[in-house]
């Protein structure tokens, strides 16, 4: 059974989703706010976590980041917040996906099922792949990233998105695509916020992610996978 780490301070939103994890055979944690949240994930293991931005103690955003850091467990952000600033920032500090209160349960239910689902593309041509005389090497085989020989944390989809550019080099993916792919055909909102994945990503792979080397540009259309085996 999958465990599912509720984290918001309102009790009957808590209550709600136990509710329907409960009928969906998940096992379910609740935290009321971010310092109990970062008490959970440290001590047992959680395969998604369902996170509240609002919370008494620290911003949603800050236990997201801190999660970040440790782990690379699924991440739902659930928040009033509507803007698109406020999902693209969601995004930038590690979410796997961002839903609008109020909301359906049965909505965020298939939205846990779609995120639990995904890795279709993790797959490799080969276990471990080297690029550029080892300084970026793909282990599919531990799920891990190195740079420089120093293990790079990286989010779900952003690992996803890895695996998929990596495994298809030279090939040209609009947003589009990308976004069906690494974020779900179910995905609801702008696509550019693969725009911001792959900022991210840029960030702990590329040498100077202002001249990538790894992840190309294909302007007016999407991005391809530039890197050299070795």
């Amino acid at each position: 059974m999958k465990t599912i780490l509720v984290v918001d301070d309102e009790p009957n939103i808590r209550e709600v989703l136990a509710s329907y994890l409960l009928k969906e055979h998940y096992l379910t944690l609740e935290a009321a706010n971010g310092a109990e949240a970062l008490g959970y994930m440290r001590k047992q293991a959680v395969d998604l976590v369902i996170l509240d931005l609002m919370l008494p103690d620290m911003e949603g955003e800050r236990v997201c980041q801190e999660i970040r850091t440790f782990s690379s467990v699924p991440i739902m952000m659930l928040t009033a917040k509507v803007t698109q600033s406020s999902r693209i920032g969601g995004f930038a500090a590690g979410a796997d996906d961002y839903i609008v209160k109020p909301f359906d349960p049965r909505e965020v239910m298939a939205r846990i099922k779609a995120v639990l689902r995904r890795g279709d593309d993790s797959k490799l041509l080969a276990d471990v792949i080297v690029y550029h005389q080892g300084r970026l090497v793909i282990n599919s085989l531990k799920h891990e990233v190195t740079c420089d020989g120093q293990v790079i944390n990286l989010t779900p989809s952003e690992y996803k998105l890895l695996l998929l550019l990596a495994k298809y080099p030279q090939r040209n993916f609009s947003r589009e695509e990308l976004v069906d792919r690494v974020l779900g055909c179910d995905f609801i909102g702008d696509i550019r916020i693969i725009d911001q994945h792959i900022k991210n990503l840029r960030q702990k792979i590329e040498p100077d992610s202002r001249q990538p080397q790894y992840i190309i540009t294909v302007y007016g259309f999407g991005y391809r996978f530039g890197g050299e085996v070795s």
